[in-house]
């Protein structure tokens, strides 16, 4: 993990979805392992996500394209905290990115077939594409983004120190009928289906390497033992304040400490010197999460 030592860099509206399916009665997530090249998190698991692009912009030009209005738009993804047009810009990155990275397209079937779902989500593998290749095919053909699809989970900002920072909105999303997830072997190298918990067993095992949110995610998740639960805390959920840890460089591998942290708020120094016996079991809370080796783990204070 690279660490910025001067100017904090400025921070980039991004988006990530967190795909839901139930298996088996249990709940899973999708995670995508990011390509060992990328510039951030580089090598972790995390969910399908990136920057919002320009033409991820405009509600004028999606209007035609998307199945809320702006008054649903207000209710469902924008909330009190940002205004429908940044709402709207969030949430078709979210859709793009998805698609891009997962090989999933939360869109309407409505005068389409699955052939044409099919088509799509094999057209993002195709290299070269220019930036603008999803505005334009959405429009050419047609199509109505299910911005309905999504529900709110968080709201994540980058630490100072980080190379690259963030302003970020998990979204939730359930695995929409008769599609299957794959990773485009370009940004993303591997994907997964796995409970919340095995997750962060694997984590801590060094066989699942997750980003430092995901943990957090996957370890929040696990209060919701059916999928009735889930949609239930989806319909209420806000987005709330944002999440903005604070990053605490140690010769003993970085410390992140979250919002929740009693220090989090300063600058004063922590005691890294004994973190490794103080690494908590796989589904404990936690408010302090150290790199140990390039992987995660959540510590006790």
């Amino acid at each position: 993990m690279t660490i910025q030592k001067n100017t904090p860099p400025p921070l980039r509206d991004a988006s990530t979805v967190i795909l839901v399916r139930e298996n088996d009665n249990a709940l899973e997530v999708y995670l995508l392992r990011r390509s060992t090249k990328s510039g951030f998190m580089g090598g972790f698991y995390v969910f399908p996500g990136g920057v919002v692009d320009p033409d991820d912009k405009g509600m004028d030009a999606w209007a035609p394209h998307i199945d809320l209005s702006g008054d649903q738009i207000k209710h469902q993804l924008a909330g009190d905290t940002f205004s429908n047009e940044k709402a709207l810009g969030f949430s078709i990155a979210a859709i793009r990115e998805t698609l891009e990275e997962s090989g999933v397209f939360m869109a309407s079937v409505k005068g389409k077939t699955q052939k044409d779902v099919d088509a799509i989500c094999r057209y993002r593998l195709n290299k070269g594409l220019p930036a603008s290749w999803f505005k334009t095919k959405i429009t050419s053909e047609d199509w109505t983004l299910s911005l309905s699809c999504l529900g709110r989970w968080s709201h994540w900002i980058t630490p100072e120190l980080m190379k690259k920072r963030f302003d970020t909105r998990f979204f939730i999303a359930f695995m929409p009928e008769n599609q299957t997830c794959a990773p485009d072997n370009m940004e993303t190298r591997h994907g997964i289906w796995v409970t919340p918990r095995r997750a962060l067993e694997q984590n801590l095992e060094a066989k699942l390497p997750l980003s430092p949110p995901a943990v957090v995610t996957l370890t929040q998740m696990l209060a919701f033992k059916t999928m009735d639960a889930l949609k239930q805390e989806i319909h209420s959920r806000s987005w709330g304040d944002p999440l903005a840890p604070r990053l605490v460089p140690s010769a003993n591998g970085p410390v992140i400490l979250e919002p929740w942290d009693r220090l989090c708020d300063t600058d004063g120094d922590i005691d890294t010197s004994d973190l490794s016996k103080k690494v908590l079991p796989p589904g404990s809370w936690f408010s302090r999460i150290w790199c140990d080796n390039g992987v995660w783990k959540p510590v006790d204070v």
